[in-house]
């Protein structure tokens, strides 16, 4: 997998007027023209935005109506302009509803009963008219298209998710997750109990691995079984179990009908679909690259200690001092797999060399041992099935990518557990390096929960300056957090998870002070970023930050990202402010979305302060138009 980075320096944006620090001030926005905090070196500049759609900026344009930004996100008429007063009522009984723990805790069994006792027809009714109306945007394509078309007039886009999803029992899903992370001979062919020849298969298999040490680290990549249904403790994140190789060609499918119905909705290049790894091949090796990746960082932190770059000559001296004896060959096959730049990488291969089909990636699964420097392979060799599986899987991906650029429609990498996140963020960097040539199309996912992201983030951010293509990035807190601690509490290697809320929100806006500085130091629209966050002191943050760096929400280089059906508030007020704002958009069949809902019940419970606030607004809303005579109030017939 590759080297690292090139690029230039350009621009520096006249700063706006600053939001004095521990107050709140609105911010005036014209709602068709500019932003009147507007730089004049932007004049008539041509330039590709974070929103994939070609933009010319002027100078001091203004339109025929303002609407302004209430940073306390308060302002209840300005949140639910869009709404008409029976989905503001449907809003209130959603909400009221997440918020009594008896029905959070049991919603399952109560839509299980409900199912069966009312029937399909009215079930479906029911739940359309109350949970599924207010979270999913409808059941396909086409009925999606009404509520994507009145966002997007009140200021607000879309990124589309199909989210059907396979309710198995926890024993099924450990049992699945077991069998895919371990080698395909190392479990029984059928449901009868295993035979002499099976025993003797599976002994073969061990032999195959590459010694294991109990060290936990090194557990750190293996999986576990009481950790093996990924969805325990998540709530806000899907989840997929690999079954087989046509599963994930029926993934691959589905993800490529989600790019039709972004580019069918969605004309102007600013559509997203959002894809997880794990439903593209078995997480076998996602495990096995992740293992690599950590191993050799670990391994090149030792060896090149405080220099900044490093010879082969260096590097033959090093080894010797180790006490490793390897051959001129291997030396120089060693030598390519360490980054000269020092910055802890491995070159494995470019992503056209992964899709080689005669390549064979089980001769690159190797690790350093790094005690005694020696190069140790991960398994003896792959199966020839394995080698097919994992070929499949990175075409799966290609295809995704290709077909996304041919329907003018960007692609986000969800971010997942840490023992696959290392395997997942450097596949996306890969095919940001093919990919993000012209414009920024593949966007990998920073958590900052994380105790290194800020480093990952400064590192591929670099890596993209240097090997000159443009960086695309959703930053998230992170949706696993309790799951992450009690695994490395239990198998005992350092928790990765920031010690407070606090820490983490620190975090993140670490990150995006870095991200703002390259997006001031590099030609525009080379660095496009979504701040995917519900929370307001972020949002409120990067608006600050913003309009400190001279980034105008016009210039569409940082969007912002919530979910259908909720944090409205936040929003809709930043959209028709003229910000670059996105929903999550669900869409799917009412019985097979049902586990999705379960989640979205489930992580309202989790932010009752957050929902308290949506409640009052909503309410103040409902009163403010019985009040006004407004009760007919339609969002179609008035100006948006």
């Amino acid at each position: 997998m590759a080297a690292m980075i090139r690029t230039t320096v350009f621009r520096k944006f006249s700063p706006h007027t600053r939001i004095l620090d521990g107050k709140y001030v609105q911010l005036h926005f014209s709602h068709v023209g500019r932003s009147k905090f507007t730089s004049t070196k932007s004049l008539y500049q041509e330039s590709m935005t974070a929103d994939g759609d070609t933009t010319t900026k002027h100078t001091n344009s203004t339109g025929d109506q303002q609407h302004s930004l209430d940073l306390s996100f308060c302002n209840a008429k300005e949140a639910y302009r869009s709404k008409t007063t029976g989905e503001i009522a449907r809003g209130l009984f959603v909400f009221n509803m997440c918020s009594i723990p008896f029905l959070v805790n049991h919603n399952k069994t109560i839509l299980k009963w409900s199912r069966k006792v009312l029937g399909k027809q009215l079930f479906c009714k029911i739940m359309k008219a109350t949970f599924y109306g207010h979270f999913v945007a409808g059941e396909d394509q086409v009925t999606i298209r009404p509520l994507v078309n009145n966002n997007r007039r009140y200021g607000v886009k879309s990124i589309l998710d199909y989210s059907v999803e396979e309710d198995i029992s926890s024993k099924k899903a450990k049992e699945a997750e077991m069998k895919s992370c371990a080698p395909p001979d190392a479990e029984p062919l059928s449901a009868q109990p295993p035979s002499d020849e099976y025993h003797q298969s599976k002994q073969r298999s061990v032999v195959r691995q590459r010694k294991r040490v109990n060290s936990p680290e090194v557990q750190r990549f293996v999986a576990h079984e009481e950790f093996g249904d990924r969805r325990e403790g998540v709530v806000s994140a899907r989840t997929y179990f690999y079954e087989d190789e046509a599963k994930c060609d029926e993934n691959l499918q589905t993800f490529k009908e989600c790019i039709d119905a972004v580019a069918g909705a969605v004309t102007d290049g600013s559509g997203f679909i959002a894809i997880k790894m794990t439903a593209l091949g078995r997480p076998q090796f996602l495990l096995q690259l992740s293992e690599v990746i950590v191993s050799w960082r670990n391994f090149f932190e030792r060896f090149a200690g405080d220099r900044n770059k490093f010879s082969e000559e260096d590097f033959k001296t090093t080894l010797k001092d180790f006490g490793v004896q390897v051959t001129r060959d291997d030396r120089k096959r060693w030598f390519t797999l360490l980054d000269v730049t020092c910055d802890g990488e491995v070159d494995l291969l470019d992503w056209d060399n992964l899709l080689d089909i005669n390549t064979q990636m089980g001769k690159h699964l190797v690790v350093p041992n790094v005690t005694t420097g020696e190069i140790q392979p991960l398994v003896a060799s792959l199966q020839m099935e394995e080698e097919e599986q994992l070929s499949k899987m990175l075409l799966r991906m290609n295809e995704i990518a290709e077909y996304a650029i041919k329907k003018n429609v960007r692609v986000m990498v969800d971010a997942e557990q840490t023992y696959f996140q290392p395997a997942i963020s450097r596949l996306t960097i890969e095919m940001m390096r093919k990919f993000n040539k012209e414009k920024a199309v593949i966007f990998n996912t920073y958590q900052c929960y994380l105790k290194k992201v800020f480093s990952s983030v400064k590192h591929d951010l670099e890596l993209s300056k240097r090997e000159n293509f443009h960086f695309g990035a959703k930053i998230v807190r992170g949706a696993y957090m309790e799951q992450e601690r009690e695994r490395a509490a239990t198998i005992g290697y350092d928790d990765p998870i920031q010690p407070t809320f606090n820490a983490t929100s620190h975090s993140y806006h670490s990150v995006m002070e870095e991200i703002m500085n390259q997006i001031n130091q590099r030609p525009r629209g080379e660095v496009a970023v979504m701040v995917a966050s519900h929370n307001e002191d972020t949002v409120r943050f990067t608006v600050q930050k913003m309009k400190e760096n001279g980034i105008g929400p016009q210039d569409r280089l940082i969007c912002f990202g919530q979910l259908l059906g909720m944090c409205d508030h936040i929003s809709f007020p930043l959209g028709q402010a003229e910000y670059s704002v996105y929903k999550y958009v669900p869409y799917g069949p009412v019985e097979e979305v049902l586990p999705y809902l379960s989640r979205r019940a489930m992580e309202n419970r989790g932010v009752l302060k957050k929902v308290k606030k949506e409640k009052s607004l909503l309410w103040q809303e409902l009163k403010r138009r019985i009040r006004s005579g407004e009760l007919r109030y339609n969002p179609d017939k008035v100006p948006a």
